[in-house]
């Protein structure tokens, strides 16, 4: 695949500072009904309509949003002239056609995770946004958390070193879909790993097991290198007795833990290693185990998708790149696909696709 070099900022179409963003989401399902909640509080948007084709989805809309119209006729939707935006929340299989007629029609784009189920599909809407000039941007909320948020601060400072390694764990007794659980969990943490690294995957190998339908893993073992040579071994699944949502970082000088179920105390940052001395002969090299403090700073709470909400509506307004911006949705894709091919491989390690040089956000 061609290596394409994509721009820091966009240009995008001014819109007016004061006017609130006309804005329809489209599918009322399990995440739909936060979707329309957030966008009916924030200053930024005017929710005009609710896309659903299916009745008692939109019975059970308009039982909350009274005198918001739905609308089963997507062309309906795209053929307004004062509709801005469109937010997609219906499943990963139908983003590439819902949101490239959106893209085509001129509207900005907020799509949940993932961005398209193949990187081909992902990149023709990465294509099509730039071509048409609107912003695409894809909804890996995780980013907007302030535990997540607050790891990437510690790494920018350098607080933790040269990062070595990741171990994640992402499970549940979970909502089990057809697309299987790297489709469905994986890209929150190669969201959040592309976020804190900063620098491309190149590689995925990924174990899976399929227990109540063939072809669809409810549990799945990746292990994803990066082009520096870090690695993070990432654990998923469907099938566990409690909710875990844990991930663990080492560094060169300290350690991280981000615990999303514990509430204020969701980071712990341990003054915790070993350091090695090399001899000044032919001796054996030392070995030496720090053991300092343990901090858990202090996180302003937020809801995540309320914080991914306004910087959806700030880069339509300024043309600013967003935190969680295409071309990262379109990495996790590359990388999602390439997990996929190892889990048909039995596991042998898979190149992720070249897809171009990062942004700078």
């Amino acid at each position: 695949m061609q290596t394409r070099r994509f721009p820091s900022r966009l240009d995008v179409p001014a819109v007016e500072p004061q006017a609130p963003l006309r804005t329809v989401v489209v599918g009322y399902g399990y995440w739909g009904p936060n979707l329309v909640r957030n966008v009916i509080e924030r200053p930024e948007f005017e929710l005009v309509a609710l896309c659903e084709r299916d009745l008692d989805r939109g019975h059970a809309f308009s039982a909350k949003a009274p005198g918001i119209p739905v609308k089963a006729d997507l062309d309906e939707v795209l053929d307004d002239p004062t509709v801005d935006a469109l937010i997609v929340a219906t499943p990963p299989h139908t983003h590439h056609a819902i949101c490239k007629a959106a893209l085509l029609a001129g509207k900005h784009v907020l799509v949940e995770k993932p961005l398209a189920t193949n990187t081909l599909d992902a990149l023709d809407l990465v294509d099509t946004a730039a071509t048409r000039n609107v912003l695409l941007m894809p909804g890996h909320t995780f980013l907007y958390s302030p535990p997540v948020a607050k790891v990437r601060q510690l790494i920018d400072r350098d607080v933790l070193g040269d990062m070595y390694f990741v171990t994640s764990a992402r499970m549940n007794l979970g909502k089990y879909q057809k697309d299987g659980v790297i489709c469905d969990l994986a890209p929150h943490d190669l969201s959040i790993l592309l976020h804190w690294f900063e620098e491309p995957i190149v590689q995925v190998a990924a174990h899976g097991r399929s227990v109540f339908q063939t072809g669809v893993p409810e549990t799945a073992f990746m292990t994803v290198t990066f082009a520096g040579g870090a690695t993070a071994n990432v654990e998923l699944s469907w099938l566990a007795p409690r909710k875990v949502r844990q991930m663990t970082v080492v560094g060169s000088r300290r350690m991280v833990q981000y615990d999303d179920t514990a509430g204020d105390e969701a980071i712990r940052v341990y003054d915790r290693g070993m350091e090695f001395e090399t001899p000044s002969n032919f001796g054996e090299y030392q070995l030496s185990y720090r053991s300092g403090d343990i901090v858990a700073p202090r996180l302003e709470p937020a809801e995540p998708l309320a914080l991914e909400l306004q910087d959806f509506a700030h880069c339509i307004r300024t043309g600013r790149t967003p935190r969680s911006h295409a071309y990262l949705g379109l990495e996790v894709v590359a990388a999602m696909e390439a997990a996929q091919e190892s889990l048909m491989r039995g596991g042998h390690p898979v190149a992720v696709a070249t897809v171009g040089e990062r942004v700078v956000a």
